[in-house]
């Protein structure tokens, strides 16, 4: 945003020098007015030719909604909302977008077509729901169903993290005393044993043998996770049939696909209920939702499910056919067809989803955690094992 040098005069008629952020002259003069001030001469000293860095977090969309709801419900025209809001906002990254979006609004757009140019920000799924409050002027309830929604998803996003961060962590420190345990303290005992000159059992033997690697090859072992890695991911991104191939296997994974899928579905089914709340068609929200899942597996289920939709199955026998819903989800759909009460039935699945990820993950960390522990331990007490034997078999072998 550029940045004006001004000369002005208050009410008194003293003088007032200083520097404020602006759009242009007209946003300059508006803005000390508001300070009480009337524009005498001002000079620009910075341009904004450069967009801020920065990320602009959830936390940051939470509050815009929440202040756009406040905004709209307390009956404030938009312009003014949005350049309080500009001046409110603390990241400069999202101040820039504000203020750009306020360019566009006073240059004859709506606030959807404002926001659309910034789809890393505001996706394809915010754009159509403000888009739907705008047609239906429901823009109060839209701002406020995107706070609940924002709010649930960083729920949902916390609870993802809890539930990878800590077997993560855990199979790095496994890895990581395994490692020790093979370079440093295997060699030193080895020693001791070939001292000895004993008949090692094939226990010793497979793990002096994985020692003498280690020891030889640490910087392939250390190397080829990170190189494989990094190719994995190369080719994920630029080969969609790789994407596909490793979004199923997401979903395969044991205890954790499925916990993955039900996180999925659950966002869907947020989203689908807002949008349809909004008044948004079920095509439209189907299709908008494929974008939205971030799964290629799901969104290709979601797009076999817009074709059978368009061609005039009903919604409750179309997610059946995907074979990705409970039967209890299939259910719901169907009453609330039959009802003419559709949005409650979409709500309810939501809410269906939100509980069950959340028992699904603290059931899967109550698994993992003793899992883990028992595989640490069979592993030091396997190394314990192969090294002690032969020093047991020794000491029985000794004549007294």
């Amino acid at each position: 945003m550029p940045s004006f040098s001004y000369k002005a005069v208050d009410r008194v008629g003293q003088q007032a020098r200083g520097k404020l952020d602006a759009l242009n002259e007209v946003d300059l003069e508006l803005r000390l007015r508001r300070m009480g001030l009337d524009l005498i001469t001002f000079r620009q000293v910075q341009t904004g030719t450069t967009a801020p860095k920065g990320a602009v977090t959830r936390k940051d969309l939470i509050n815009f909604c929440f202040d756009m709801e406040q905004m709209t419900r307390a009956g404030i025209p938009l312009l003014e909302g949005l350049r309080d809001l500009r001046d409110s906002v603390d990241s400069p990254r999202f101040k820039a977008i504000v203020s750009s979006m306020l360019e566009d609004i006073e240059g004859g757009k709506m606030l959807s077509q404002a926001m659309a140019p910034f789809p890393q920000v505001f996706d394809s799924v915010f754009v159509s729901l403000v888009r739907a409050g705008e047609q239906t002027g429901r823009l109060t309830d839209v701002f406020e169903s995107l706070s609940n929604a924002l709010k649930w998803q960083d729920e949902l996003a916390a609870q993802t993290k809890k539930l990878l961060i800590y077997p993560t962590m855990v199979f790095i420190v496994v890895m990581g005393v395994l490692f020790f345990l093979l370079a440093y303290l295997v060699p030193q005992v080895v020693s001791v044993l070939k001292t000895m000159r004993v008949d090692l059992p094939i226990q010793t033997r497979v793990l002096i043998a994985m020692s003498d690697f280690v020891v030889s090859y640490w910087w392939v072992i250390l190397g080829l996770p990170v190189l494989v890695f990094g190719a994995l991911i190369a080719v994920i991104r630029s080969n969609e049939r790789a994407r596909y191939l490793f979004d199923y296997a997401k979903l395969r994974i044991p205890v954790i696909g499925p916990i993955i899928q039900k996180i999925i579905l659950a966002r869907f089914a947020n989203f689908f209920a807002l949008m349809y709340q909004s008044g948004i068609t079920i095509l439209d929200a189907i299709r908008t939702s494929e974008g939205i899942v971030g799964n290629r597996v799901i969104a290709d289920g979601m797009a076999r499910a817009w074709q059978q939709i368009n061609a005039g199955e009903a919604l409750s026998e179309t997610f059946q056919n995907l074979g990705m819903f409970p039967a209890l989800v299939i259910r719901m759909l169907r009453v609330g067809e039959n009802t003419g009460a559709l949005d409650t039935a979409l709500l309810n699945i939501s809410y269906f989803y939100n509980r069950d990820v959340k028992d699904a993950v603290e059931k899967a960390l109550k698994m993992i955690e003793p899992t883990l522990t028992l595989v640490l331990g069979g592993m030091l007490a396997l190394i314990l094992f192969s090294v002690l034997s032969p020093i047991y078999e020794m000491i029985g072998n000794l004549k007294i």
